[in-house]
C-alpha cells in the first residue's frame, strides 16, 4: 500500500513538473515552424543551421508584428487592386519588367492599406507580412528581387505568378496557408 502511495506520488509529481516546463517555454520548434513553413526553413538557412537562432528572430517577428490591426479592404479598393493586378498581368506579354515594377508598387500599396508596415524599409513589411502570410511571403520577396535583378522572362514569369499568392491573400483577407489553384499566368509570355 505505501509503495502504491509513493509511486502514485511521484508520477503526480513528474506530471505537475513536465507541464511546468513545458508551458515556460517559448514558443519555438513545432509550433513555430507550424506557423511560417517555408519561411522557418529560410530564416533557419539564413542563420547558418542555428535553429535557436532562427527561432529566436522567428519569436521576435511575431512580437512585433503579431498584433498589427490588420484592417479590411472596401470593396472599391478591393475591385481597384484587381483591376491594377488584371493591368499588370496584361502588361506583361510587351514588357515583363514593367510589369514587375507595377506588381511590386501593388503589393506594398495593398499591405499598407491592410495594415501593414509601409514606408521604405522591405525588410521591416515582409517580416510582418510573415507572421500573416508566411505561405506567401516569399513571392513578395521574388517579385522585389526580380524587378531589381537580371533574371529571364520565365523567372519574371514565375516571380508574378508566387506574387500572385500573397496578392489573392491580402485581397480576400485570408489566412496565411491557404491554398490557390491556377495563378492566371501560363507558361510562357501571355496571361489566361
Amino acid at each position: 500500500m505505501t509503495t502504491a502511495i509513493i509511486i502514485i506520488a511521484v508520477v503526480v509529481v513528474a506530471a505537475i513538473a513536465a507541464f511546468f516546463l513545458l508551458r515556460g517555454r517559448p514558443a519555438g520548434g513545432r509550433s513555430l515552424r507550424g506557423r511560417f513553413g517555408p519561411e522557418y526553413d529560410r530564416a533557419v538557412a539564413r542563420h547558418g543551421g542555428d535553429t535557436a537562432a532562427a527561432e529566436q528572430e522567428l519569436g521576435d517577428r511575431v512580437k512585433r508584428h503579431g498584433h498589427l490591426d490588420v484592417r479590411p479592404l472596401t470593396e472599391e479598393a478591393r475591385a481597384r487592386y484587381a483591376a491594377r493586378w488584371a493591368s499588370a498581368q496584361e502588361v506583361f506579354v510587351e514588357s515583363p519588367e514593367r510589369a514587375l515594377t507595377e506588381a511590386d508598387a501593388l503589393l506594398a500599396d495593398l499591405t499598407r492599406e491592410r495594415g501593414f508596415p509601409g514606408g521604405e524599409d522591405f525588410e521591416d513589411r515582409t517580416d510582418a507580412l510573415s507572421v500573416h502570410h508566411a505561405a506567401h511571403v516569399d513571392g513578395y520577396r521574388r517579385v522585389h528581387a526580380a524587378r531589381h535583378g537580371n533574371v529571364s522572362t520565365e523567372e519574371m514569369r514565375e516571380a508574378l505568378i508566387e506574387g500572385r499568392g500573397l496578392f489573392d491573400d491580402l485581397l480576400a483577407g485570408a489566412p496565411s496557408g491557404r491554398e490557390h489553384g491556377n495563378r492566371h499566368l501560363v507558361k510562357g509570355r501571355g496571361t489566361s
